[in-house]
């Protein structure tokens, strides 16, 4: 088995009875499923920064930009209790090399999108952050990372894990003494998966490689892991998907006989009318690349971006 990937996580989505009401929010997919693959960091920021268990209900305040962390009925302001405990706290995080971090949606510490944010009308408008997930987004920019709500949408949840093993094939790039070289083949190992996310980063990403010796290093990785996390960042739709499917087959094109490339096209092409999901072209291509030995082919992370047990490519 493959060394599990670290991520970082909302507390309460393992289980944890930590939620002001002393209660938790276990995820079963979270707990059964990608437990199984990750090692997660449990971070709970309110019993964290010395709240107890169980607590007063807390909301967030003001402006968007610069929320305040109050307590609902007694009005205490913790803002400055938790800022500091995130700015101690994601300093800590820079040792574990995490790979992603999962938030407690509608949390006013770690939801991620659309909380809750009362004005001094006393009215709530869903444009907030938690404290602490925006800490960790403004120390980690290029960190995958979601919302435990949103994983149970398909395409959102594919989208988020491929993210993940990408960044995990990075950061493993870059502890094996990472050169020129090495950056060539991390690339040309990409190009697939790069161009099912965005064909606009895969032409800069390629002139950024290409004139990479006149580059210093440091600024070259830099650059390329910037433009990587952009690019798949960027949902892999049907259409270009699509497209990525044709490129592939154009490398069969002195293979494949004619009820083969018959037979492939017409799988594409339920794929794309939403007939088949996208494992079922790609087990096809996966057999052909075996079958035929298309040496490009057998190493590109677009056939096996994430582990098969996952089904990731069998709902979208």
């Amino acid at each position: 088995m493959e060394e599990k990937i670290k991520g970082g996580i909302s507390s309460c989505l393992l289980g944890n009875r930590v939620r002001y009401d002393g209660g938790h929010k276990r995820d079963r997919y979270i707990t059964d499923v990608l437990a199984e693959y990750f090692h997660f960091v449990p971070v709970c920021p309110e019993v964290e920064c010395g709240l107890p268990v169980p607590r007063e209900t807390m909301h967030l305040e003001g402006l968007p930009e610069q929320p305040r962390l109050v307590t609902t009925k007694t009005k205490v302001d913790q803002t400055a209790r938790m800022q500091k405990f995130c700015m101690e706290k994601v300093r800590e995080l820079e040792n574990e090399n995490l790979c992603a971090f999962i938030f407690k949606k509608d949390s006013p510490s770690s939801g991620l999108h659309r909380v809750k944010i009362y004005g001094d009308s006393g009215q709530a408008q869903k444009k907030g952050r938690g404290l602490f997930a925006s800490a960790v987004v403004r120390r980690f920019p290029l960190l995958p990372v979601e919302e435990e709500g949103r994983l149970h949408d398909a395409r959102l949840r594919e989208n988020f894990l491929e993210r993940i093993y990408c960044y995990n094939r990075w950061h493993s790039f870059l502890k094996n003494g990472p050169d020129y070289k090495k950056l060539v083949q991390f690339h040309t190992r990409h190009k697939l998966q790069l161009m099912s996310h965005s064909p606009k980063h895969l032409a800069k990403m390629g002139r950024l490689v290409a004139a990479g010796k006149e580059r210093p290093r440091e600024e070259l990785l830099a650059q390329y892991e910037a433009l990587l996390m952009e690019a798949m960042a960027l949902k892999a739709t049907v259409k270009k998907n699509v497209n990525v499917l044709h490129h592939i087959m154009g490398h069969f094109k002195t293979f494949l006989t004619a009820d083969e490339k018959r037979e492939l096209l017409e799988v594409i092409d339920n794929y794309a009318r939403s007939i088949v999901p996208l494992v079922v072209p790609l087990t096809l291509v996966g057999h052909y690349v075996r079958k035929y030995e298309v040496s490009y082919l057998q190493d590109q992370a677009y056939l096996e971006p994430h582990p098969a047990e996952l089904m990731l490519r069998n709902h979208v």
